[in-house]
């Protein structure tokens, strides 16, 4: 436990603190508690730097624990903290034989010790399990078997109830009812954008008092994989899957390494996990223990309580197929949800190129020659045929749309009249899969190797192959599903483009047949240009991943710092959200300045639109713009542009004029890569972050990125990381892409009938989410300071089209600047001002150790006493903080009904705080030496409006 925590009670559930919270978390929480409790999903915008992860993290925990709670019952609490478990379960008991159980993981370990490796191997990722002909063994659970010690925190009723001693009254009973209730008690599956957010929550949950609960992090083998057989390759899933087979004689011994500790015990026992930890943590047990931390994470996930991983995880069925995660019942939470409608239909579509359908042909053919399970292979090849030759035939009926490309888009009911005529029907497909589940399964014959008898498995084909006809299925699947309700959901579309490619050109016999070629000359390569077909399958309805979601999990709860505008998310995932929050920052407004900027220095119009920012003289007055902004602002200054395209046009033209050597005497210049390999882009960061830290030449760093790249999504810099975040234009995408062009009419066909926003509208959103993004990677927490910069006329000129996007908190703050003089002279006096409000607070001595709130507002969107109701619009509120009574002096307090009645300064109407809806009392000292523990028990948070 922490040593100085807060305790609430919202809802009927105690809530562990690590810290007095803020009004929007309360808020939060209280929403949070209410969905869980109701199987109500929920919709929460709380912006960047307001503690929203920690919010989540306590009040989903806190929630899961009191139903552990309940559900153990008051014999299973007894016999948990009996005397006897230190006497009897952590020794050996010498009145009682205790015959000896054989586990399914001492089960699979003999068999690796008695069979080849390969016998024992099996990757989850690529194909169902193996066998010789037999059913699948069942799944190691070994998490019942954990000794239990009467020290652990209120989650010791996980464990089995004693069954050994006299306490054990109605044993079975209770076994019984215990066994019963875990099974409806949900786990917590956390899932966010990327892997390094994954990190930083981890970070939090280790200063909770739940920083003991059973957890694990599912991640790829790019940062998981320890073998530095697999490491250095480029595909380490292709790698993984040889040396699991056995291809060349070589095995894992990361990988049965799992298999020796599951004799020892639970795996998080072994190694050491017993308080938060992240995937780095797990590389380095795994480097100390040799045990892949990949499938150690993936075994860890039966025994967890909350499992963190990337949300595509959780959307893209093919991946919950691959890791075996099971959504059912389960609390489904998406950290910076605001990608989820792109990521939900990326994960219902695939696109293939005829290039890996002719490789998928050859290898199932391959099989066919050599007589390995025709029947099988068979029906798959003539699918590859038909679609192979169906694309041959559809070129004559692609029409241009631009330079050196053409493409034909189909609806989703025109391409299942297309396949019904290949062959390819509902009952058909049936089949199909039928055979794919058939090739793809591990079969063992009898062979004779070396001239002797031997169990040789038979060959499958390769995992790109199986990777293809998997997605292809997918797909299929979706359009076939239900009598095709999804079909009028999906495009498909073939393309024809262009790319240069490096070929070798071939060695040449000479006349006497030998190839000779020069020892230290290198050959020289063609650049060739290639033709490329793809054949799209695009989903344009999100709400199509969610299907498979929204009706079997227990709760849906998505949060983010820019979801608005928060109507759209119901209709485009197709869910009903009754709980719904927007909630104001932490901050001071004086502590962040926020400004537009139409005009650069030399007093030209700035307009970031297409045909302007061709132009030498837009590059130029940005150019001279920001170098300005780099002499104002010290330390660090991001500067987020909406495309490569630009960044590559600005740097190329500064270069050339010299500029950018003006603003490196000032600053280091970093610009964000396109693409690149993770530790490529890790090292970028470090230069930035080192350049900021050891200011010698130059003050600070500037980092020119691109929104929508890896800065401008869930990193995080804080304080003099990110002192001026500097955007230039507004980030639209790109207009003439087709699959942009068919989501646009297809929002305009299903407007008014499926409420969806207008084809426009979503084109603006899809532009506000990615620059709210970018502004919200400068204020990181309440003592937090920085400036916005939105550089563009359209703010200024069409105030009403353009603000009304950015986020509530940013759009209140919004400064239009009629000069660029202006804007700089407002600039300079708010950054010198904070400099010495910094310095002053750095050189006085601290008061007290009491902390003080000021009076906040926490505008939100819940429901009133009829819970019901919840889903209708309601009134935002606002509501004073408490303040922190001084520790040992104050005695226990109760706020009178005077102090918690308020209105709200907008339109937002009035509201009334019942006295018996926020109760405030301070609580004794606990028993903890170190600090006390500050009780506020807020009970029935029931909001009537009036």
């Amino acid at each position: 436990m922490a040593a100085s925590s807060v305790e609430y009670t919202i809802g009927g559930v105690k809530i562990h603190f690590p810290c007095k919270a803020y009004p929007s978390q309360l808020a939060m929480m209280n929403s949070i508690v209410r969905g869980l409790k109701y199987g109500q999903h929920c919709l929460l915008e709380s912006p960047t730097g307001s503690g929203k992860s920690l919010a989540l993290l306590c009040s989903a925990l806190g929630w899961q624990r009191a139903q552990f709670g309940k559900s153990t019952g008051f014999e299973a609490l007894l016999c948990h903290s009996c005397l006897c478990t230190h006497i009897v379960h952590s020794g050996h008991d010498s009145t009682e034989p205790q015959p000896k159980k054989q586990t399914i993981a001492s089960r699979l370990s003999e068999k690796f010790r008695s069979s080849p490796l390969t016998d024992s191997e099996k990757d989850d990722d690529f194909q169902p399990d193996r066998k010789r002909i037999r059913t699948a063994e069942p799944k190691t659970y070994w998490s019942s078997k954990l000794p239990v010690y009467i020290s652990v925190c209120l989650f010791s009723q996980f464990s089995e109830p004693c069954t050994r001693c006299p306490c054990a009254f109605a044993k079975d009973t209770v076994k019984d009812k215990e066994k019963d209730s875990k099974k409806k008690i949900p786990k917590i599956f956390f899932g966010t954008r990327t892997h390094k957010q994954i990190t930083q929550i981890a970070r939090e949950l280790k200063r909770t008092v739940y920083s003991g609960v059973p957890m694990t992090i599912l991640s790829s083998r790019d940062h998981t994989c320890i073998n530095p057989e697999v490491a250095p390759h480029a595909n380490r899933n292709e790698r993984c899957k040889d040396l699991l087979e056995a291809k060349d004689g070589r095995s894992c011994r990361y990988y049965h390494g799992i298999q020796r500790i599951r004799e020892k015990g639970a795996l998080h026992k072994v190694l050491g996990l017993h308080q938060a930890w992240d995937i780095e943590d797990l590389a380095s047990l795994g480097k100390k223990f040799r045990v892949c931390s990949y499938f150690a994470a993936r075994e860890l996930m039966e025994s967890s309580n909350i499992i963190f991983c990337p949300y595509n995880y959780l959307l893209d069925p093919m991946i919950r197929e691959s890791m075996e995660i099971n959504l059912a019942g389960q609390i489904l939470v998406l950290d910076e949800a605001h990608n989820i409608e792109d990521c939900a239909r990326e994960s219902a579509s695939y696109t293939l190129t005829q290039q890996s359908l002719l490789m998928c042909r050859d290898e199932l053919e391959g099989m066919i020659r050599n007589n390995i399970r025709t029947s099988g292979h068979e029906p798959l090849r003539g699918l590859c045929y038909s679609l192979i030759n169906w694309i041959q035939e559809s070129q004559s009926l692609m029409s241009d749309r631009g330079y050196e490309s053409a493409s034909k888009v189909w609806t989703g009911k025109d391409v299942l009249g297309i396949f019904y005529s290949l062959g390819i029907t509902a009952d058909t497909f049936r089949i199909l899969k039928q055979h794919l589940a058939a090739v793809l399964e591990k079969e063992e014959r009898v062979g004779v190797v070396n001239g002797k008898e031997d169990w040789v498995q038979l060959p499958t084909i390769s995992s790109s192959s199986s990777t293809v006809l998997k997605n292809l299925f997918m797909v299929l699947d979706f359009l076939f599903r239900d009598s095709s309700r999804f079909a009028d959901d999906y495009r498909v579309a073939l393309q024809k483009t262009y790319a240069w490619t490096t070929q070798l050109p071939p060695d040449i016999p000479d006349a006497n047949g030998f190839f000779v070629r020069p020892r230290h000359r290198q050959r020289q390569s063609n650049r060739v240009k290639t033709e490329v077909l793809t054949l799209s399958f695009w989903c344009l309805n999100p709400a199509v991943a969610f299907s498979d979601l929204s009706g079997v999990v227990h709760s849906i709860v998505l949060t983010s710092g820019t979801l608005s505008p928060m109507g759209s998310f119901s209709s485009e995932l197709g869910v009903k959200f009754t709980i719904q929050l927007e909630a104001n920052h932490v901050i001071n407004k004086s502590q962040v300045w926020v400004g537009t900027i139409g005009a650069g220095p030399q007093g030209r119009k700035l307009c970031a639109t297409f045909q302007h920012t061709e132009t030498y003289a837009f590059q130029d007055e940005v150019g001279a713009l920001l170098l300005h902004i780099c002499q104002v602002m010290s330390k660090g200054v991001l500067c987020f542009l909406p495309s490569y395209k630009m960044l590559d046009k600005l740097r190329d033209r500064w270069i050339n004029t010299g500029l950018w050597e003006k603003l490196e005497q000032h600053k280091t210049v970093i610009a964000e890569p396109r693409g690149g390999g993770k530790g490529d882009f890790d090292e970028l960061l470090r230069m930035y972050y080192d350049a900021i830290k050891y200011c010698e030449e130059r003050d600070g760093a500037l980092l020119i990125a691109v929104c929508r790249g890896k800065v401008s999504e869930g990193l995080d810099f804080t304080d003099d990381n990110a002192r001026a975040v500097v955007t230039i234009g507004i980030p639209f995408p790109n207009i003439k892409d087709l699959q942009v062009e068919l989501k646009m009419k297809y929002n305009d066909q299903h407007c008014k009938t499926r409420g969806l926003l207008p084809g426009s509208r979503w084109y603006e959103i899809q532009a506000y989410r990615a620059l709210n993004q970018a502004l919200g990677r400068c204020i990181r927490h309440r003592n937090d300071w920085g400036a916005l910069i939105l550089v563009d006329d359209r703010y200024r000129n069409n105030p009403n089209k353009y603000i009304t996007g950015l986020s509530k908190w940013v759009r209140q703050l919004v400064r239009h600047h009629d000069s660029f003089s202006n804007a700089m002279q407002s600039l300079v006096a708010f950054s010198q001002l904070q400099q010495k409000v910094g310095a002053a607070a750095a050189d006085s001595p601290p008061l007290s150790s009491t902390v003080s709130f000021p009076t906040c507002h926490m505008p939100t969107t819940v429901a009133g006493p009829d819970l019901s109701k919840a889903s209708e619009p309601q009134t935002p509120l606002s509501a004073v903080c408490p303040v922190e009574p001084q520790q040992d002096t104050c005695p226990p307090t109760f706020v009178s009904d005077k102090q918690l009645k308020a209105e709200t300064d907008g339109n937002a109407g009035k509201f009334k705080l019942n006295a018996q809806d926020f109760r405030l009392k301070n609580g004794n000292k606990t028993d903890n030496k170190t600090s006390l523990t500050t009780k506020f028990i807020i009970e029935s948070a029931l909001i009537q409006f009036f």
